[in-house]
């Protein structure tokens, strides 16, 4: 009953926090260095087999920083608008509170990538702060959740269960058994079921789709977490509802 809601979300946020958050990593995060050409001279060989590089003897290499007088630069300010769908004028006022105009000439295609992943990372913070979430006149059915069986095999990917809303539980990974075994011993849990496929969630950085929902009740206090396998980082982590 609590998550078969499907819902919408709006997102606040205050504009000119933003401005100083984004500003403030740039400031202290970018360091941009001029890009440098290496030339590599040495002695190629031929046989019946190929061509051969010698790479140890009689190699020359020489390292140039080049230097223009007049360099075209690209338009920051649309790069970062598109990718960011944030207002020209924000982001002006982002790269004034930086203080780091004077790296753009340096390497332009390296500060605009960076910028761009320092910015991103800093919006995506604040949206998920920001964000509000509504139920909308529309839910999953309950039938849904009946209508799935439970499909494997025992000591492989099946695992009994006493705390699951099944009598048994499925696993795709080592990551996701250790995942439900933690759970099986945890006590402050109070039921976790694994999610089928078909169950998403709207958010402003795309479709999430959990693997786990779990209640716990913590301090008397109950309360429900979307987990989700991160393979990456050989970890699993818990969104708050």
């Amino acid at each position: 009953d609590k998550i078969k809601h499907k819902t919408a979300y709006a997102i606040d946020f205050n504009t000119k926090e933003l401005i100083e958050k984004c500003g403030g990593a740039l400031k202290n995060e970018l360091n941009i260095h001029s890009p440098k050409l290496i030339y590599t001279k040495s002695e190629l060989s031929i046989d019946s087999v190929g061509v051969h590089v010698d790479e140890h003897e009689n190699v020359q290499s020489s390292v140039v920083y080049p230097h223009e007088e007049k360099i075209v630069l690209p338009d920051i300010i649309t790069f970062l608008q598109n990718e960011t769908s944030l207002t020209k004028e924000t982001i002006v006022d982002i790269l004034i509170e930086s203080e780091t105009i004077d790296q753009f000439k340096k390497n332009p295609h390296e500060y605009m990538a960076e910028s761009l992943k320092i910015i991103k990372r800093e919006m995506n913070h604040m949206l998920m702060d920001g964000i509000k979430y509504t139920e909308i006149d529309d839910h999953y059915s309950q039938e849904l959740f009946k209508e799935d069986e439970l499909l494997g095999c025992l000591e492989r990917n099946i695992f009994e269960s006493k705390n699951s809303s099944n009598e048994y539980g499925t696993y795709d990974s080592e990551l996701e058994r250790e995942f439900a075994q933690n759970l099986e011993n945890n006590s402050e849990l109070k039921l976790y079921t694994k999610l089928p496929g078909w169950f998403k969630i709207n958010t402003p950085l795309g479709i999430y789709n959990p693997d786990w929902v779990v209640l716990f009740d913590i301090n008397g206090q109950k309360k429900i977490y979307f987990g989700t396998e991160k393979l990456k980082i050989n970890t699993v982590y818990l969104s708050k509802e």
